[in-house]
């Protein structure tokens, strides 16, 4: 199959020279950008007769497909079900596992088919998932399904708490708590064995953990070992807050980072999921050792973690780390929606420590494509809008009022445009949102499957705002 694009006002290539195209074609043959260039000139390399399509873009602007670097899929039942009164410790002890240990295996792929529907109308088009609590295979058949691009993995932990809260059971955690690290691994082996590269390569599978307090120090350190052995990519959570630092240095008299790194286990194929809490020398040790971070920012400010009082991540990006964009999950962030947090994360250094040279639209933009894609890994196929590279990009309704006027289309996609003037979502080259709905799923039966099961998973959970702790003292 071969398409043409032609005529595109602009296109965001977000390449090594972040080059801007006015009056732009694209040439996608089956899966991949052939061709990419001023109108005259691709029309010139390629005879409008060879095309098994062609398709008007005179109203569209062009970005490369966004990457979430850190995703809770299983997550998405749970939208707006959880108080906004929560520190990150209470948020997950007290209801974030409760509401996990009420959640099926069905319930799982329903979630995850759903948050998947909500990216693509969002224009995330690969994702880092932290990894199904439940039904690893299921999940993989939806993403499949679907049509995008992602990585997956397996929930895992080994340590249980001393005092077990209200809300979990004894089933969940005999499903979420190995009985050790070694047996833990084993079981995140298996895993990536059998679904690492499924869906001809569109998806990937990691040694993915839960990191923090329910793991021990053997597996965060394992976890990361057993990945490099794989050739494949471990994260985790760590550094989530200052809570969490304060604990570990009661608990090991260090913070998160140092306790991991002196035990060997940062490196170039771990990504840190959130590292809110870190200290100038972590920063340093991360950089040298090649560790990345997933940001969350959205996820920072309704949780008060403390991204811009305490976070460091101008220092990290100025120390040459590289940092992902990741809108973690529904309950903890809100939605799904990358474009929310690249205009969080262009703005929020700005104002907290008055400098307009902090961060800005077009490293923005970078953190949720190519700087996202390597993060992850997957920057020689993904990330940019180049030849030789997937056909995964998103064109912007120009119409659209957020469009109507506009200058700098680098401006505007940051600063102006949402996920309401997104057109069009391509993936290996197949528009799988586009005319207004996902192409791939029936989405009004979704929706309607995914209300009726969150509901029950809500009153099987006991979860109400009406009967709201917020103060937690698990793993202290």
């Amino acid at each position: 199959m071969r398409r043409l694009i032609e005529n595109l006002e602009f296109i965001l290539t977000v390449d090594g020279s972040d080059t801007v195209l006015s009056r732009a074609s694209v040439v996608i043959e089956n899966d991949r950008i052939r061709d990419i260039g001023p109108v005259a000139a691709v029309a010139a390399r390629a005879g409008r007769d060879s095309f098994d399509e062609i398709i008007d873009g005179s109203r569209y602007g062009m970005i490369p497909g966004l990457i979430d670097s850190h995703v809770h899929l299983s997550e998405t039942l749970s939208r707006a079900v959880f108080p906004d009164s929560l520190a990150t410790r209470a948020w997950v002890f007290l209801w974030a596992k409760p509401f996990y240990a009420n959640v099926s295996g069905d319930d799982e792929v329903i979630g995850a088919t759903i948050g998947m529907a909500e990216m693509l109308r969002c224009g995330t088009t690969c994702f880092l998932d932290m990894g199904a609590q439940n039904d690893v295979r299921g999940v993989v058949k939806a993403i499949e399904t679907i049509g995008m691009r992602g990585i997956t993995g397996r929930h895992a932990a080994d340590v249980r708490p001393e005092k077990v809260p209200d809300g979990w059971t004894e089933e969940m955690m005999r499903h979420h708590f190995f009985p050790n690290a070694k047996v833990a691994l084993d079981a995140l082996e298996a895993t990536v064995r059998d679904y690492n590269g499924a869906a001809g390569g569109r998806i990937r599978c990691w040694v993915n953990i839960e990191g923090k307090e329910p793991c021990s120090l053997e597996l965060h350190v394992g976890a990361r070992a057993l990945a490099e052995k794989l050739g494949v990519g471990s994260t985790y959570h760590l550094a989530t807050s200052i809570e969490e630092a304060h604990v570990a240095e009661r608990k090991f008299g260090k913070w998160p980072i140092t306790r991991i790194g002196d035990a060997g286990g940062l490196g170039a194929n771990l990504v840190i999921a959130h590292a809110v809490a870190v200290t100038e020398a972590e920063i340093q040790r991360m950089a040298k050792s090649g560790t990345k971070v997933a940001f969350c920012p959205a996820t920072s400010v309704k949780l008060a973690k403390g991204a811009t009082k305490i976070g460091k991540y101008p220092e990290m990006m100025a120390a040459g780390m590289l940092l992902g964009l990741g809108t973690d999950g529904v309950s903890a962030a809100g939605n799904l929606n990358l474009m929310r947090q690249i205009y969080l994360v262009a703005g929020m250094f700005k104002d907290c420590r008055m400098d307009t040279s902090l961060v800005g639209a077009r490293k923005a933009l970078r953190m949720a494509t190519i700087e996202g894609a390597k993060v992850i890994g997957w920057d020689d196929e993904i990330g940019s809008i180049e030849i030789g590279k997937k056909a995964d990009f998103v064109l912007f309704d120009l119409d659209h009022f957020e469009w109507t006027p506009y200058g700098d289309p680098l401006q505007a996609v940051v600063y102006s445009a949402s996920p309401a003037s997104i057109a069009q979502t391509w993936v290996d080259g197949k528009p799988l949102y586009r005319d207004g709905r996902v192409t791939t799923v029936d989405e009004k039966a979704l929706r309607a499957e995914a209300r009726r099961r969150a509901a029950e998973v809500v009153k099987r959970a006991g979860l109400s705002m009406e009967h709201t702790p917020v103060v937690t003292t698990t793993y202290d």
